[in-house]
Order: C-alpha cells, then sequence, then structure tokens
C-alpha cells in the first residue's frame, strides 16, 4: 500500500490549482488554513494560551507524563500558518510521544519581517523557564519554516546564555533562504508542491532587502555548535531537501548529535499525511520516540549523583 499511497498522494499535490498571478499573503493565508487544519486526535485536549506574549495552543494528551514540554513551531513560509492549521500534525506527534506540547502563534510577515519570529520563538522559551519547567524537560519540534526558526531559536538561545533543551526534531526545515541548494533546482520537477520561484517569494516577503545569509534567518551558515541532538526527516522529492542534507552536516561537523532521514518517494513535510500515509505514521513514531528518549536522557544525566555532589566519583 505504500507505493500506492505515495503516488497517490503525488498525484493530489499535483492537481491543486495554481493561480497565473501570485495570491496576496491573506490569500495564502485562508487557502492553507482550509487545505490543511485537521482536529486534534481523539484524546488530546486542546486549550487558548498565551507563552512569551503571543497566543499559543495547549495540546494535552491523555496521561500525558508529569515531565516533558514539547515547544513546537509550525510552518509556512514564515507568512502563513498558525497553531489551528498544525493542530492536527501537533497532536499525533504529542500523543505519540505522551507529552504536553505548546503551539506558538509567532508573528508573521510582511506584517512583521525577521527577525520578529526569532524574537517570539526566544520570548516562548523565556517564559516557559521564567514559570519553572525545567530547560531538560523541554524539547522544541518544528516543520518546514517552523523547523527553521526551531534551530534559529536554539541559536538564539544559546547566545543569551540560556541552558539548550534536551533534543529537537525537524520536518523538512527550511534553513537556506538563500536558495543555495542544488536540489532548489534539481529536485523542481519532483516536488509536486513547490517551485524554486514560490520559496524565492516567501523569503521576498520575510526577509526582504535583509540579509538573507544571517545566521539567525539561515541557520545552514551558522555556527551550530552546542546545539542539543537534532532528528531532522525530509523528503527526497523536494526542493528543500539539501536544506536539510547541509543542516546535518553542519550539525555534525559543529560536533552535535544529528540524525538525518531521507523518504524516499516523499514530498515536503510528508508527517502531516498521518493516518493516509504509512510512511507518515512510521516518522511520526520516530520522531515520538528520539523526543522521548532524548528527554529520559536527560533527565537521568540531571539525576546523576555526580553532577548532584561534586565530591561523588
Amino acid at each position: 500500500m505504500s507505493r500506492q499511497q505515495r503516488q497517490a498522494l503525488d498525484a493530489l499535490l499535483r492537481s491543486a490549482p495554481r493561480s497565473e498571478t501570485r495570491p496576496t499573503p491573506a490569500q495564502l493565508r485562508t487557502e492553507f488554513a482550509t487545505a490543511m487544519t485537521r482536529p486534534a486526535p481523539d484524546g488530546v485536549v486542546t486549550r487558548r494560551t498565551v507563552l512569551g506574549g503571543r497566543p499559543a495552543l495547549d495540546l494535552e494528551p491523555a496521561g500525558a507524563a508529569d515531565r516533558g514540554r514539547l515547544l513546537y513551531f509550525h510552518g509556512g513560509g514564515y507568512v502563513i500558518g498558525s497553531p489551528d492549521t498544525h493542530t492536527g500534525l501537533v497532536g499525533e506527534l504529542a500523543g505519540r510521544a505522551g507529552l504536553r506540547a505548546t503551539s506558538v502563534d509567532y508573528r508573521l510577515a510582511p506584517e512583521h519581517v525577521f527577525p520578529a519570529a526569532v524574537d517570539d520563538g526566544l520570548a516562548a522559551y523565556r517564559d516557559l523557564l521564567a514559570t519553572g519547567v525545567d530547560p531538560r524537560e523541554v524539547v522544541v519540534a518544528g516543520d518546514s519554516a517552523g523547523g527553521g526558526l526551531s534551530v534559529a531559536t536554539l541559536l538564539a538561545v544559546r547566545e543569551a546564555g540560556l541552558p539548550q533543551p534536551a533534543a529537537a526534531v525537524l520536518f523538512s526545515p527550511w534553513v537556506d533562504l538563500t536558495l543555495s541548494g542544488p536540489s532548489m533546482r534539481t529536485k523542481e520537477e519532483a516536488d509536486p508542491i513547490f517551485t524554486e520561484a514560490d520559496v524565492r517569494a516567501y523569503a521576498d516577503l520575510y526577509v526582504g532587502a535583509g540579509v538573507r545569509s544571517h545566521p539567525l534567518a539561515s541557520p545552514v551558515f551558522a555556527d551550530l555548535s552546542g546545539l542539543p541532538p537534532l532528528l531532522v526527516q525530509v523528503g527526497a522529492n523536494e526542493v528543500l531537501l539539501d536544506d536539510s542534507v547541509g543542516l546535518a552536516g553542519r550539525a555534525g561537523a559543529a560536533d552535535v548529535e544529528v540524525t538525518l532521514e531521507i523518504g524516499p518517494g516523499l514530498p515536503h513535510v510528508y508527517q502531516s499525511e498521518h493516518g493516509r500515509l504509512d510512511e507518515a505514521d512510521a516518522a511520526l513514531d520516530r520522531a515520538a520516540r528520539f523526543l522521548v528518549g532524548h528527554l529520559d536522557a536527560s533527565l537521568d544525566l540531571g539525576r546523576s549523583p555526580a553532577l548532584l555532589d561534586p565530591h561523588v566519583a
């Protein structure tokens, strides 16, 4: 079934109508919300909240562990999307991991250009710590632009002198706003969703005349040392493939523990097809295990007698 599912999904994505004129941000937001919004899975309760001065959505699975918190940043090219459009995806990841999640409604371009989203990401993380959440109990995740924002937030956390979270999961992260990766051109025919022009239009709205290679706009060019363990999942059939490959390479060179998974025949953020695509469910299961495993390891390390008492050998 998996091959048939992949082929059917590719055909469905390619059948989406494309306008001859580029839609406005407002039109894009409406279309995205209509196409992408899925409800939280059974057993996951949602609640409106505020984090870091921004609206946010809490998602709490039934029987969620007392420890652990997932901080999520939605995708949408920094222009579209919201916690509402990603309720299904975040709820699935939270439910499989057994963690309470908070999805942040960070400010969007073009009304709020770079680095507004990064400022909101850092503010959300600061707020979690200020409310008493142990950073060793925090894990971060994001998709597409939200994946790039996740990495940028970790960099901002490091520069602010704050402790890093336990781990991060990135679904098809957009981390190169210069569009320099070869896959931006070599994968254009294989990608059923985006063209190079599409991606460039989002970069124009988010960065404008700013420096697109700035490490917080394009974390693939950043010094990634000191970041927590990363899991990067990307589809082979997407123009952003080399964003993930380049990020994983840079992270590994910086001595960061990183796992890169490339799904053959799969499109951008294929995890959003959970329940309809076998690979999506399997990827979410692996992501959940990764987060919980590193969360447990971080907490166990914090309880180490050698760390609790410097006199213990």
